[in-house]
């Protein structure tokens, strides 16, 4: 149990004795420093409901408190303010210096299911790409941290017309290819393109079915029959698919997202009959269509019905959504399943997980969450392109951002120069890109955001190549600390308390800011102590050894918020 958390519920159980019972308390930071470190404001909330003085209730509450709450007092309307004694502050503070989880809150077990990533098969991830995946590296692994079970996956868009544009010029290249066929009943061979051949094969795909109207309608045909179930064009399709993930794999692993699953569209065809059964008794046709009506009496905008299968008798995205999630709950079970998608799908999530519910494909306790996201924009407060108005590709992004950050590093760093440039490039674009809050728009300046000072992901790892340098320069192992010696020191130390909270808030907002911020307020606090105070020079020891053991518990927070962002430390730069 954190610390804070121990005296709330201290608190409310005098509340209790008091006659106010089942209230929640929140022990805040002082807004007036002067009166104390902390406060508590729930007199007035009490006030309101049982009609009594504010005042008179907060005397009643600091008539009870022990001594482990030091200068206590009233301010008007009832207000009480409080400071912690030092050696129980630092009791707790010195059990988190190795040990990050004595910091934090660990919540109730349950499994989270992540669908985040999205990059389309055969195609270029762009910086649209970059979002959902860093979004959901990240409440991925804040959800681990904070103890619950997660299950990831990319869910890959696997279907659509890529596949006919590709299948198409394969088969105008080499027609004689067993999967263009009909007749043939043996084993698929492998085929041998790379995913470079898959990239320049697509480009003269999409010109030619652009000026040729008949090449056109080619590949619409033949991406209906893999939708079809046509097991010669599916066979090839999912080795296209296993080529061009090679590439997409390459990607998200330099931004640092590892998934449990990395499924697609068309793992779902299996599950689409015995979803289509489950559904059945609540379709309709309309216009030749299969539609759910999923408006709800307490709607105040017009809800229009799902298409689950078009009027050809062809499968859409919202089919196999569907069949996803009847899978997801028949494999999983999970309590929750987040999707981190571009907020533009809003409505679209909306219907589909209210079809989900009214036909039982998933239990009903179990929550279906749409977590968008806004759109990263350019310096014009437009969505971020190349110069020529092209969509920016999120490989190129990241080589712009390399070109900025390399002259920034130290002229004698030559050995590892290009694992320290590839980890601030990564650092830069991660930082920036959750910095604002999820649902918002962001402009993104690659030379703001590449600077090693104020507000950056370089400036956070500047933060750590500096601890991690005195407390090596040290030498000290036992850290441990005794002495609260300045106010700089005690407000690093308040900072540490609000940890929980920050995680808390940031789980409950699915948002990344909040840690962002605190990062960047506990970085700058340090360094602002490491220009004031002499820390290895320092020539009481027991005050230096403090120091030391401050700055080994900055680290240890830092190190792992920064790997809840997935973002890799450098020793220097």
């Amino acid at each position: 149990m954190t610390f804070i958390r121990k005296y709330e519920i201290y608190v409310e159980n005098l509340l209790n004795e008091l006659g106010y019972p089942n209230e929640s308390v929140q022990i805040l930071p002082s807004s007036k420093k002067e009166l104390g470190d902390f406060q508590i404001n729930t007199s007035m909330q009490l006030a309101k409901k049982y009609h009594k003085n504010p005042r008179v209730i907060a005397e009643e509450i600091v008539s009870k408190l022990d001594n482990h709450f030091l200068g206590v007092n009233i301010a008007n309307p009832g207000f009480i303010n409080f400071s912690f004694n030092d050696e129980d502050l630092l009791e707790y503070l010195n059990s988190g210096i190795n040990n990050f989880s004595e910091l934090i809150e660990k919540h109730e077990e349950k499994t989270i299911f992540l669908d985040y990533g999205g990059a389309n098969a055969a195609k270029a991830l762009h910086v649209g790409h970059m979002r959902s995946a860093n979004i959901g590296e990240a409440l991925n692994r804040l959800c681990k941290t904070l103890g619950y079970k997660t299950i990831s996956d990319v869910h890959l868009g696997d279907l659509g017309r890529q596949a006919g544009m590709l299948i198409s010029e394969i088969k105008l290249r080499e027609p004689n290819l067993v999967f263009f066929d009909e007749n043939y009943e043996g084993e698929w061979p492998r085929v041998t393109y790379t995913p470079n051949d898959l990239g320049e094969m697509y480009v003269k795909a999409n010109i030619a079915s652009k000026e040729n109207e008949s090449r056109m309608n080619e590949v619409r045909e033949i991406t209906a029959e893999i939708d079809r179930g046509n097991q010669r064009y599916i066979a090839l399709w999912r080795q296209l698919v296993d080529i061009s993930s090679i590439v997409i794999k390459e990607v998200y692993d330099k931004l640092n997202c590892k998934f449990d699953l990395f499924e697609g569209e068309l793992d779902s065809f299996k599950d689409v009959p015995s979803m289509l059964e489950v559904v059945k008794p609540y379709l309709y046709e309309s216009e030749g269509a299969l539609v759910m009506d999923v408006k709800e009496d307490s709607d105040t905008k017009e809800m229009p019905p799902l298409i689950v299968i078009k009027k050809d008798g062809a499968t859409i995205y919202a089919t196999r959504d569907l069949a996803t999630i009847y899978s997801r709950e028949k494999r999983f079970s999970p309590s929750e399943i987040w999707y981190v998608v571009d907020s533009r799908q809003s409505l679209y999530f909306e219907q589909v997980f209210r079809a989900s519910y009214k036909a039982g494909l998933i239990n009903r306790e179990a929550k279906l969450l749409h977590l968008g996201f806004g759109t990263i924009n350019g310096r014009d407060g437009k969505p971020y392109k190349t110069r020529d108005g092209g969509v920016m590709q999120l490989a190129d992004l990241i080589d712009l951002i390399a070109r900025e950050i390399e002259p920034k590093i130290k002229e004698e760093i030559v050995e590892d120069r290009e694992e320290i440039k590839n980890k601030l490039t990564i650092a830069t674009l991660k930082f920036s890109d959750l910095m604002s809050h999820r649902a918002t728009d962001y402009i993104f300046d690659p030379v703001k955001f590449s600077s090693f000072d104020g507000k950056t992901g370089p400036y956070i790892l500047y933060t750590t190549v500096r601890l991690k340098s005195i407390l090596k320069k040290s030498n000290l192992s036992d850290y441990k600390i005794t002495k609260i010696s300045n106010l700089d020191m005690k407000n690093i130390l308040l900072k540490v308390l609000e940890l929980p909270t920050i995680l808390n808030r940031s789980f409950q907002d699915k948002s990344l800011n909040y840690i962002t911020d605190y990062l960047f307020d506990l970085a700058s606090l340090f360094n602002k102590f490491y220009s004031n105070y002499h820390i290895l020079t320092e020539s009481d020891l027991e005050i230096k050894n403090s120091y030391l053991a401050m700055l080994k518990l900055i680290y240890n927070i830092i190190h792992n918020l920064l790997n809840i962002l997935a973002i890799d430390e450098v020793e220097r730069m």
